[in-house]
């Protein structure tokens, strides 16, 4: 049993390295869509925030791995 729970979690850490960069780009994706959808928010508004948002939690990821190394 612990090869399987071995093996998925190597399987997961493929594609989730940093669980807190994963959750906060879905949280923006989240939040940037209801924002289009519900509040009327330009397209174009909402794809530039959604970059802008994504790079910020990109460097903030990046910053925190480097302070820990």
């Amino acid at each position: 049993m612990n090869i399987v729970r071995l093996a998925v979690r190597e399987f997961i850490g493929m594609f989730v390295d940093d669980g807190n960069l994963a959750l906060l780009a879905l949280l923006l994706i989240a939040a940037i869509t209801a924002s289009v959808k519900f509040l009327a928010l330009p397209p174009l508004l909402g794809g530039v925030l959604l970059l802008i948002g994504c790079l910020a939690i990109l460097l903030q990821s990046v910053r925190r791995a480097a302070r820990h190394q």
